[in-house]
């Protein structure tokens, strides 16, 4: 697609992930934190398309569709907001916006309502694949809504356009070589060659100066650098040791613990701090069954394009996929949607569909089933990682502490009481505090108390 698309957005990273992703699709692209600006650019005749958030340091988005509308008729907007309530969206629809979409958006999805706008102001009509295939928005890990996928595209945002090496960890099936993949395509270096590095390529001594011709200033991938041998990895280490300023991107993959590894003496201390510049974590599909619907639809759609016949789930059916523990992430759940495409007899996918392909399928425990402490901490020094990577080597405002206890505090609550019926009292033994302390927690925190009528 082509044109030139005015952004309006006070985050400066959303901005930023739009300017990238609208730059790579072939557009020209005015960003600024500025309805002031927005509109003096609209008044000068720039743009062949807005995109706006609502609130915004000098005003309101929303307010501004009618000036847009008498100086440009003509001119879509697509208005995007945190405000996800039903009166923003036909506020954006009274007002006659183009498009609405709420925060946080799917950026393919965008990219193809975008593409939509866009070719709605071509004075000759013409068929656009590319638009309809999301660039193609299938092979990138970018669709979910979940607060850690957007914590990953805001990382992914910021990391981008750095020289520094990135190392991507997640379980397998979870979409690390493609998030390495969008890393490069959304990057100032998009146009110079993306490496994977082969066995071939580290078994030979000659094979690091070979990457680095092909790369060329672009980017080299190792991908599972956990099962390099000794030998492969002190290769790398020289490699990275002779590089110069024109030297490639440097991103990696891993599913296993690297940090472990390297203190039990199977990684090399050198290269872990080497690969190791920012580390980028893809969490599971049982991290964010949120996205499970979402993703679902998303294959749903892209093999219908491909020619395959249209299906859909019924409840019934999604509920047992939002079940399903998925211990091959993404990647066992496009496999397992395209199987259904095939083996379902009717156009929804039902319940005794997804039993006979899931039933062969391996299930893992709960994610912290078992009452086991370590995962359980283990979980919780991921998240607190991923908070302090997201601010880009700065440190977070003051008042960490009570703010992650908090964080801690009202999920801890609020099972709790589920558990115990809503009995505070149980509810207080149970976690091993005062009555009036609960209570006094309950209050504070605007924790909601049912309780449960017990079976006899």
């Amino acid at each position: 697609m082509d044109g030139t698309v005015l952004v309006a957005d006070d985050d400066r990273t959303i901005r930023t992930v739009l300017t990238q992703a609208l730059t790579r699709a072939g557009c020209k692209v005015h960003a600024t934190s500025s309805l002031t600006t927005l509109m003096r650019w609209v008044g000068e005749g720039k743009g062949d398309l807005v995109i706006s958030d609502v609130m915004m340091p000098d005003g309101n988005g929303l307010e501004m569709l009618p000036a847009i509308r008498e100086q440009r008729p003509s001119l879509p907007v697509i208005i995007i907001s945190a405000q996800n309530t039903i009166m923003t969206a036909i506020q954006a629809t009274e007002a006659d916006a183009y498009d609405y979409l709420p925060k946080p958006f799917d950026l393919p999805d965008l990219m193809k309502r975008s593409a939509r706008a866009l070719g709605r102001k071509r004075v000759v009509a013409r068929s656009r694949p590319e638009d309809d295939t999301d660039q193609d928005g299938g092979d990138l890990p970018l669709v979910g809504r979940t607060p850690l996928m957007q914590e990953l595209y805001r990382l992914v945002a910021r990391v981008m356009n750095t020289d520094l090496s990135v190392m991507i960890t997640g379980e397998s099936g979870t979409g690390k070589s493609l998030i390495a993949s969008a890393i490069h395509d959304f990057s100032d270096r998009r146009n110079l060659p993306f490496v994977t590095a082969t066995p071939a390529d580290l078994s030979a001594m000659e094979g690091p100066a070979t990457m680095l011709s092909r790369a060329r200033g672009g980017a080299i991938l190792f991908d599972e650098v956990s099962d390099l041998d000794d030998a492969a990895q002190a290769r790398i280490v020289r490699m990275l040791d002779s590089l110069t300023d024109d030297a490639p991107r440097i991103l990696a993959t891993s599913q296993q613990d690297l940090m472990a590894k390297m203190e039990a003496g199977e990684f090399r201390q050198d290269l872990f701090y080497r690969l190791c510049g920012v580390t980028v974590n893809v969490p599971s599909l049982r991290e964010r069954v949120e996205d499970i619907p979402l993703l679902t639809q998303h294959f749903l759609g892209k093999a219908e394009r491909d020619g395959a016949p249209a299906r859909q789930f019924t409840k019934e059916a999604m509920e047992m996929v939002r079940a399903y523990s998925w211990p091959g992430n993404v990647r066992q759940l496009e496999n397992s949607v395209r199987r259904l495409i095939v083996t379902a007899t009717e156009e929804e996918i039902g319940r005794s569909d997804v039993e006979m392909v899931l039933g062969n399928q391996p299930e893992i425990e709960p994610l912290m089933g078992g009452g086991d402490t370590d995962k359980l901490s283990s979980s919780i020094a991921l998240h607190l990682r991923r908070y302090f990577d997201l601010h880009g080597g700065v440190l977070p405002p003051p008042g960490l502490y009570q703010r992650i206890l908090r964080e801690m505090e009202l999920p801890l609550l609020e099972i709790a009481l589920e558990a115990t019926g809503g009995n505070q009292a149980k509810c207080a033994d149970l976690l091993g505090i005062n009555r009036n302390t609960l209570r006094k927690k309950v209050t504070d925190l605007d924790i909601r108390v049912t309780r449960r009528r017990k079976l006899m």
